[in-house]
């Protein structure tokens, strides 16, 4: 199953603006490779996924790897060939807002050569810019 949140206070959000820039998370807290977003944009959980099997193909299950971004935002959906109206349709799926700068995968105890393949293949599944920090 992708990522989603156990609980929420509201089951539908409003779509809101995206943050330009990151701030905050920005820096590596945790691995020694990072991939960091150039752009903002939203990545879904079922992306985020993706670049994760990828990047863990890449590495060989070796090493330790961190996400730092996670879908807390909900995306709603009407049915197909439904009228206008009737309110706001049920959630589709879960997306993570992301500002640009904001660091989304760490890797630690592997080589800087598989950490950039693997991060260039995991980056290949995302749907915005991506740098790769060492």
């Amino acid at each position: 199953m992708f990522l989603q949140p156990k609980k929420i206070k509201y089951k539908k959000l409003r779509k809101g603006t995206l943050p330009k820039l990151e701030y905050k998370s920005v820096y590596l807290n945790f691995g020694i490779f990072g991939l960091k977003a150039a752009e903002s944009g939203t990545i879904t959980a079922k992306q985020i996924e993706a670049a994760r099997q990828a990047i863990n193909r890449k590495l060989n299950r070796k090493g330790k790897i961190w996400i730092r971004i996670y879908p807390n935002y909900p995306i709603t959906k009407k049915p197909i060939e439904v009228r206008m109206g009737k309110g706001k349709g049920s959630v589709n799926y879960w997306a993570a807002k992301i500002g640009g700068g904001t660091m989304l995968f760490e890797i630690c105890g592997v080589s800087k050569d598989k950490a950039v393949s693997a991060f260039n293949s995991g980056s290949a599944k995302l749907p915005i810019k991506t740098v790769i920090l060492e």
